[in-house]
């Protein structure tokens, strides 16, 4: 059984991050294919039950939010037997008593339609087949068990993680509109993207412990930290910045998650007729 990381925007550019990070090692290409589509991992040498790092936009970055493969990349994972899986967003955040570049962990998804990107029903099982079932959502969509192993990796690096957060799907490509962002918070969420929530779910549908972390990279609402959120600048500059920050925020979490994870057991339940 493996473990794996899916890495989004801030690690696009890199492969998928300084070398250093991994003792020198370099990543290994690892491509895979599935019913869904060809997919590239990218092993990590050196471990004997395997790492794996999945980049969400490809490297370089060419999927936008509502191109993901997102069944396709579930479907890899479960091929190389990923038992213990970390997915990780930069995001906006919406309660203002949380800090900007600093990991949180996702203890909650709001996600009410359960859709794909391109309507369909966020599943591995669009058309009838041997094996498909209702995923019993038991003990949540992220499991407590990897996510303390999580909490227990920052502990052992000097950043503790605080309080769970709550996390909203909010498909893309677009940004979202301050009324909508208003409404994500009303509807209890504390931070939200355009990614994660499906690979989430599809991750849960194969039976694969899920846990989250993300970082803020800016304030989507009023009031954040220090006052007021200015109107965020969305020139090439500001974005780069931005990305640069949340890459180093999580480099250090997500390369001690790949060198330490164990494989966790699935607490949810998949119910078959």
């Amino acid at each position: 059984m493996s473990v794996a990381v899916i890495l989004g925007s801030a690690f696009s550019t890199v492969i998928p991050f300084d070398r250093a990070a991994l003792k020198g090692r370099s990543l290994e290409p690892a491509p895979v294919s599935t019913p869904f589509g060809e997919v590239l991992l990218h092993k990590v040498p050196g471990r004997a039950n395997g790492a794996y790092v999945l980049l969400r936009h490809g490297a370089p970055h060419r999927y936008l939010p509502n191109q993901i493969p997102f069944r396709a990349h579930a479907a890899a994972l479960e091929s190389v037997r990923c038992r213990a899986l970390l997915v990780t967003s930069s995001v906006g955040v919406l309660d203002p008593g949380l800090p900007l570049y600093e990991p949180l962990l996702v203890g909650d998804l709001l996600m009410p339609e359960n859709r794909l990107p391109d309507g369909s029903a966020c599943t591995m099982f669009p058309e009838p087949r041997e094996g498909q079932g209702h995923l019993v959502v038991e003990e949540g969509l992220f499991s407590p068990e990897l996510g303390d192993e999580v909490r227990e990796i920052g502990r052992g690096l000097g950043r503790p993680l605080g309080e769970p957060v709550v996390f909203a799907y909010a498909g893309g490509p677009r940004t979202k509109t301050p009324a909508e962002n208003d409404y994500w918070r009303r509807m209890g969420a504390q931070v939200n993207s355009m990614s994660l929530g499906p690979e989430v779910v599809l991750a849960n549908e194969l039976e694969i412990p899920t846990a989250g972390l993300v970082v803020g990279h800016k304030y989507s609402v009023p009031g954040g930290r220090g006052g007021d959120t200015p109107d965020d600048p969305l020139d090439e500059e500001h974005i780069a910045s931005s990305l640069r920050l949340s890459h180093e925020s999580l480099e250090t979490l997500v390369s001690a998650f790949l060198e330490r994870a164990r494989p966790v057991p699935f607490r949810n339940r998949f119910y078959r007729f």
